[in-house]
């Protein structure tokens, strides 16, 4: 691997001093190798199979070609592959259906083609599956259903083929599901909707039961329909007659689609002329007296190009959703001047450049996406400005720069997602005002500093998420105020001192995740109150003492990981079924009580 950074590995130095090696363990051994975005060429060296030790494997935003290695699949205490954004090909290979420790598999934004290997099934450990923007083909494997642990699959922008496996309904902790851009049929399982919080806009869900055939009613006779006056046939006085007098603004909203058709093209053909009704083109909705353009919504039509900054002059626009296309450039700032819009959607293209600070003129905007985007440079604190806001989803781009404080304004906020960035600094206490939020997430960036304990006024807050960044300090006693918290994840962070007993309280929560931290002390036996909780996760940490008999209540526990710390004495029996097999291979269980 070589490329434009040059690695300090030196054989005259200690490993443990290498840029991106830790070493770990008695004797040491590698255990982490984790080198992004430091313009990495050429091949992946099959000789990184050899490093048995190791747990984490992150390569992302280099520019590494050829295929994968299949001697990865010997690194059997692997927990994270982290390839995503590189330039790699061929096919997954099915050795990494080996991994049982296995948590994510990043692998999204490269040239991978072929099957997705069935084996992959067997990743009983996995929390995210991202394979999303490469050129897979094939079915989806049924196998991926036993992946009990799953929270996220992301397939978007393949050629998957054929049905959606009805299998994923027995994935009960999923709470995202991806699959637009590819040529999937059928349904997602009906079983899978409530759990889910994101999911490809258009999926449609299969009916719970096979309703009745409703009985045949005669057609009604057809009612003439009118003629339609000769200006209603079009808008342009060069084709139809003259427009009414009444209705110049359609006018001037058919000019600006007309001019955006220009730059609008790709794999589907508007079906946009002069000649016809506005109120009948593709996407177009026009309402009110006089008549206006009030939605264009082209999701999913295989649209490139620029975004015409025409768009701006539709003046009476309520809608504009472009999702899930091939749209670049950058976003225009006269999409500021669309002072009765609500609704924005640019999520899933190409789109680079800046986010325009014009749209926090926006005052009646109620949802902004622009999700999974090349979007660069910092969040406009302008944005704060934005009052009606309910949903901003920022994440799955290259934003830079510290989050504004002025996000602390938008009291209607319910859903702010900034995760998979490379955002820095604080957290912003001022989040902490949002009374209305319910799902924060902010994993995946270079956030650093400790945690602000005003996050602990959240009271609506179910999700919150601050995973892979440079956290540091100890975890605030208020986030056990959280009463409606289901997810708290703050794995792989700086974190220390002790585990807050204030987090038995939460007795909402479903997730948590306090791994890969510096946490020490002693697990408190307030965990054992919660009693809806299915994932624990404390691995990786320097904890002491011993495992609390009050863990054994928590008989919805799924998966439990331990290890990596100092505990001593022997594990409740009760825990057993839901340890991972690493972490039980080194605990003794207590008795069995006698019935």
């Amino acid at each position: 691997m070589r490329g434009t950074a040059t690695l300090d590995w030196d054989y005259g130095r200690a490993v443990a001093t290498w840029e991106g090696v830790t070493v770990s363990g008695t004797p040491q051994r590698v255990t982490k190798v984790e080198l992004q975005n430091k313009g990495l060429t050429g091949t992946m060296p099959s000789s990184l199979g050899n490093l048995r030790n190791l747990e984490v494997l992150r390569l992302p935003e280099n520019e590494l070609s050829g295929s994968i290695p299949p001697e990865l699949g010997n690194l059997s205490n692997l927990e994270w592959i982290d390839f995503r954004r590189n330039k790699l090909s061929g096919s997954i290979p099915p050795e990494f259906g080996n991994f049982s420790n296995l948590w994510g598999l990043h692998l999204y934004n490269n040239g991978l083609s072929g099957s997705i290997p069935p084996e992959l099934g067997n990743l009983s450990s996995l929390n995210s599956f991202y394979l999303h923007n490469n050129e897979l083909s094939g079915s989806i494997p049924p196998e991926l259903g036993n992946l009990s642990n799953l929270k996220s699959i992301y397939l978007q922008n393949n050629e998957l083929s054929g049905s959606i496996p009805p299998e994923l309904g027995n994935l009960s902790n999923l709470t995202d599901l991806f699959l637009h851009g590819n040529e999937l049929s059928g349904c997602a399982p009906a079983a899978l909707r409530s759990g889910l919080v994101g999911y490809s806009e258009g999926t449609s869900f299969c009916a719970e039961t096979t309703p009745p055939m409703p009985t045949a009613t005669p057609i009604p006779t057809a009612t003439p329909i009118p003629t339609p006056t000769v200006y209603e046939m079009g808008c342009s006085n060069g084709i139809a007659a003259p427009a009414p007098p009444s209705n110049p603004g359609l006018v001037n909203d058919c000019a600006a689609l007309m001019e955006g058709k220009d730059r609008l093209r790709g794999t589907a053909t508007l079906d946009w002329d002069y000649g016809r009704a506005v109120a009948t083109w593709e996407g177009v909705t026009v309402s009110g007296t006089p008549q206006r353009v009030t939605k264009v919504e082209l999701q999913d039509k295989g649209l490139t190009g620029a975004m015409p900054s025409s768009l701006g002059n539709l003046s009476d626009l309520e809608i504009l959703s472009l999702h899930d296309n091939g749209l670049s450039g950058s976003i225009p700032p006269e999409l500021g001047d669309l002072s009765n819009l609500y609704e924005l959607v640019l999520d899933v293209n190409r789109l680079s450049g800046s986010i325009p600070p014009e749209l926090g003129n926006l005052s009646n905007l109620e949802r902004l996406n622009l999700d999974f985007n090349g979007l660069s440079g910092g969040i406009p604190h302008e944005l704060g400005s934005l009052s009606n806001l309910t949903t901003l989803l920022l994440s799955w781009n290259e934003l830079s720069g510290s989050i504004p404080p002025e996000l602390g304004n938008l009291s209607n906020l319910e859903r702010l997602d900034l995760d998979n960035n490379e955002l820095n600094g604080n957290i912003p206490p001022e989040l902490g005002s949002l009374s209305n939020l319910t799902i924060l997430l902010l994993s995946w960036n270079g956030l650093s500093g400790s945690i602000p304990p005003e996050l602990g006024n959240l009271s609506n807050l179910v999700w919150l998420d601050l995973d892979n960044n440079g956290l540091s300090g100890s975890i605030p006693p208020e986030l056990g105020n959280l009463s409606n918290l289901e997810i708290l994840n703050l794995h792989s962070n700086g974190l220390s001192g002790g585990i807050p007993p204030e987090l038995g309280n939460l007795s909402t929560l479903t997730w948590l995740s306090l791994d890969s931290n510096g946490l020490s002390g002693s697990i408190p036996s307030e965990l054992g109150n919660l009693s809806n909780l299915t994932i624990l996760l404390l691995s990786w940490n320097e904890l002491s003492g011993s495992i609390p008999p009050e863990l054994g209540n928590l008989s919805n526990l799924r998966g439990l990981r331990l290890g990596g710390n100092e505990l001593s004495g022997c594990a409740p029996a009760a825990l057993r079924s839901a340890l991972a097999d690493s972490d039980a291979a080194g605990l003794s269980f207590c008795a069995e009580t006698t019935p």
